[in-house]
């Protein structure tokens, strides 16, 4: 037996066998209760309505028209056929859409900020009124984005240099969540370059996004606020511009991932449920109920819970699943002592990484700029399965408060072949290990406290 192996299991405070747990049920539970949307037969292309796609032309009236052509007729489908479509402003989707994007279909959004009027959203946990995503639909249900187009947004061309003009706006939006200023009054926009979404739907259900290509967002791609009934499927990414999250679940249930194929230079997906005091005072409206499979990860961290977490996460089932590329971390759960809420319910099953710095990382540790008066319950995390081929920097790192320690976390049949550091827990309880392999070139672990 591995001698790093014997004392993995000598500083753990419960080590016993146990079998695999991945509650199968329940994630059957969460599939069946999800909803397709039902779209309506009538169908226009924007074609006949004077789009062209010669990627000079302003196809958004032509889109205008067709949106509101489908809300005459009480829903319906939008073609975009081949072509390269630019459009100066956004979509707002009406209920009972589906947008569908025919093979070689291309949209790509202008970068002109005056052409994105002020919508409801939220920006890294906090609700405000910002520039529109470049697809966004608020209250709306039964909408479909689909084909194997492409959906282009542009981000490097003049977006991606707002990253480094937003501190202004990005701590007067979290100084407003802290004082709890009436979100009517929380107008951003022009001078405080927060950069939009690429598609962003909020108070919503009955949702399909289904094998379009994303390329290119200002922000965040694909951010589900406040909704339920979510199918994402077979999407393909090429986006990398800063901040670019491939999924991110805000205040949503009843999710399913699945067939994802992640090209990102951010997380591929980062389940939040909002900032600080807002986030806490909305605990009625936790993001739950996600099952995310199949997917093939690239980018920063493949699996990410919070930072902004303060409404709480659970019920969250990983599995079957692998890296296609780089990944820093394979999965990373962060919070601070500002967030609040609580992380619990989680399981990961038969997932394969490569080469990370970090192979399951748990911290409560994440920076944060609030009070430190509020730390998360993390708890309830089952890993089984699990196999990386190097961590460069630590296999597995677990990290509570002293006086609100991660609890209840089964490492069951994890392999990871080679590590600078064998694993690091700290302030933490109840955590049972049976068959962790952690390779010859790691150290000996830190012992928990």
């Amino acid at each position: 037996m591995n001698y790093k192996v014997i004392i993995l299991f000598l500083f753990t405070a419960h080590c016993f066998a146990q079998k695999n747990d991945f509650p199968y049920d329940k994630v059957d539970e969460i599939v069946k209760r999800i909803q397709l949307p039902t779209i309506p037969s009538y169908k226009i292309e924007v074609t006949k309505l004077g789009a062209k796609g010669d990627s000079v032309s302003n196809a958004k009236p032509a889109f205008d028209k067709a949106m509101a052509l489908c809300k005459k007729n009480n829903g319906g489908t939008i073609i975009v056929p081949k072509g390269i479509y630019t459009l100066n402003g956004p979509i707002h989707f009406v209920s009972n859409v589906k947008l569908h994007l025919e093979d070689d279909a291309k949209i790509r959004f202008g970068t002109n900020p005056k052409d994105y009027p002020l919508v409801l959203t939220s920006w890294e946990g906090t609700m405000l009124y910002n520039y529109s995503p470049l697809i966004y639909g608020n209250n709306v249900e039964n909408i479909a984005i689909t084909g194997n187009g492409i959906i282009d947004g542009e981000g490097s061309t003049n977006w991606d240099k707002w990253k480094f003009l937003e501190e202004k706006g990005k701590m007067l939006s979290r100084e407003m969540n802290h004082k709890n200023t009436p979100i009517k009054e929380r107008i951003f926009g022009n001078g405080h370059y927060l950069r939009p979404q690429l598609i962003q739907f909020i108070n919503s259900k009955n949702i399909l996004i289904e094998n379009v290509r994303i390329e290119d967002s200002p922000f965040w791609c694909v951010h589900l606020l406040k909704s339920k009934s979510i199918t994402i499927r077979g999407l393909k990414y090429n986006a990398h511009n800063k901040n670019n999250d491939g999924i991110d679940p805000e205040y949503s249930s009843d999710i399913l991932i699945e067939n994802v194929k992640f090209d990102n230079a951010d997380d591929n997906v980062a389940i939040k449920a909002g900032r600080d005091d807002e986030g806490r005072s909305n605990s009625d409206t936790p993001s739950e109920n996600i099952v995310i499979r199949n997917c093939e990860f690239k980018g920063l961290h493949a699996i990410v819970i919070g930072s902004e977490m303060s409404a709480g996460v659970r019920n969250v089932y990983v599995e079957n699943s692998k890296f296609r590329g780089y990944l820093k971390r394979g999965v990373f759960i962060k919070t601070n002592s500002d967030r609040g809420g609580y992380v619990k319910d989680i399981y990961f099953n038969n997932i394969a990484f490569g080469k990370v710095e970090d192979c399951l990382y748990i911290t409560a540790n994440y920076h944060g700029e609030g009070s430190g008066l509020h730390p998360s319950k993390v708890s309830d995390i089952s890993f089984s399965n699990i196999s990386c081929v190097e961590a460069t920097n630590t296999g597995i790192v677990i990290e509570g408060f002293p006086d609100k320690k991660v609890s209840n976390i089964k490492l069951d049949n994890i392999n990871i072949q080679s590590a600078k550091n064998g694993t690091t827990i700290t302030n933490s309880e109840n955590v049972s290990v049976n068959e962790v392999v952690i390779g010859a070139k790691a150290t000996t672990p830190t012992a928990a406290k």
